[in-house]
């Protein structure tokens, strides 16, 4: 009635609740909705398999923490790295997620390690499984695993150092990324 279009007058009178009825009727979902799945891309690089150790040390999990953004702006991200015997645990902090920024910092992160770094795994994050990083790896001599498809608990021990840890100390808030080489100061010092 507002808009002086006649052919929406009884659409006017239906209620909300008529209104998801009829979305949920088959005719409607067949004609309307669409839901396209994201097909990830296939990777050789790296073993699809969880690490078996055996009691070594050396057998590292990967997984970046992001800082958050602030209107667009994107945070720091925290690359931690733990191994799995010891629950040794680095920390280091980069501006961003590319080869650039990241590869110098996984060297510097296997290098505080005390003991020879054996095995790398990670989740299925296009930032640890890419050739620049699978190149860094097999120059060390280090096996690169990654999480086995509907396997969430492949990469746990990370997670929940994310958690403990990273989240505990930092928190949840926005970081700027130009605070990351202070951050990781802070990591150096005290963590």
């Amino acid at each position: 009635k507002e808009f002086g279009d006649a052919k929406y007058e009884r659409l006017a009178g239906i209620s909300v609740s008529h209104l998801y009825n009829l979305r949920r009727g088959k005719a409607y979902r067949n004609i309307r909705t669409y839901f396209g799945k994201t097909r990830s891309k296939a990777s050789s690089i790296g073993e699809r398999r969880k690490p078996n150790p055996q009691g070594k040390p050396g057998y590292l999990r990967v997984d970046t923490v992001h800082q958050g953004d602030l209107d667009g702006i994107k945070g720091v991200y925290h690359i931690n790295a733990v191994d799995e015997v010891t629950q040794h645990e680095v920390l280091c902090s980069v501006e961003k997620i590319s080869e650039r920024y990241l590869i110098p910092v996984l060297e510097m992160q296997i290098d505080q390690f005390p003991f020879v770094i054996l095995g790398f795994h990670t989740d299925n994050g296009s930032e640890y499984i890419n050739k620049q990083v699978a190149k860094l790896l097999n120059k060390l001599l280090i096996e690169l695993t990654k999480s086995r498809a509907r396997h969430s608990n492949d990469n746990a021990l990370v997670e929940s150092k994310n958690g403990s840890i990273v989240r505990k100390h930092l928190g949840y808030v926005h970081i700027p990324q130009r605070w990351a080489p202070l951050v990781n100061e802070f990591f150096m010092n005290y963590l």
